[in-house]
């Protein structure tokens, strides 16, 4: 199959088309900047923005499917700088699917748009969305996920998960910035009682292809 990973050249992304490529499968990488290390490994990178409607149709003419891991994360920035990646770009990935008769959509969302102030245990996808949000990244990504499930249909098959603070090699965000704090004596620890949950890159990676 043809599959296009959004976002193939990030730290899941780029697991993602590793884990296509050894299946068998022939990934390409839609994302910003060049990627040399997909490219070594014989994976096509094609750079455009997912927020430019007319550059994501052209990348996903003849495609198969699409795993759609981009997006802005983090804490900083205004409320549209989120918006035009997170919803705009799902927007656009979802239009050119209809457009090209694209049958399958697997689309990397975030446990943080049933976040609501509290413990979550125990939930399963049933948990409601909040009313309101605490910050432009968990907002977006639940009314991206939103319209991916809105589409789900004989035409177009589309699945969100929800992968929680993911790790492993190649992590360049979360261990880095935990360790950095660590050290610099600035890191919160919740209490012996709190059970956080989360995903080895392989695994998160593996769930997006089955």
């Amino acid at each position: 199959m043809k599959i296009l990973v959004t976002g193939g050249g990030g730290f899941l992304g780029s697991e993602i088309c590793r884990q296509l490529l050894a299946r068998g499968d022939q990934p390409f990488a839609f994302q910003r900047s060049d990627s040399p290390e997909l490219a070594n490994l014989g994976i096509k990178v094609i750079r455009g923005s997912i927020s430019d409607a007319g550059q994501v149709l052209q990348a996903a003419e003849n495609m198969d499917a699409i795993i759609h891991t981009a997006a802005k994360a983090g804490i900083w920035g205004s409320y549209d700088s989120f918006y035009q990646p997170n919803v705009v770009g799902t927007e656009n990935i979802i239009t050119a699917c209809h457009q090209h008769g694209i049958k399958h959509l697997v689309f990397t969302s975030s446990p943080s748009v049933v976040f609501s102030r509290g413990d979550i245990e125990g939930a399963d996808e049933s948990l409601p969305y909040p009313k309101d949000f605490d910050a432009p990244y968990p907002a977006t990504k639940a009314a991206a996920e939103q319209l991916v499930m809105a589409a789900n249909g004989d035409e177009l098959l589309t699945v969100s998960l929800r992968p929680h603070f993911i790790w492993g090699p190649g992590d360049n965000h979360i261990l880095p910035g935990l360790i950095d704090r660590a050290k610099k004596g600035r890191l919160r620890i919740p209490g012996p009682d709190k059970l956080i949950d989360t995903v080895y890159v392989s695994n998160a990676a593996k769930a997006h292809l089955q």
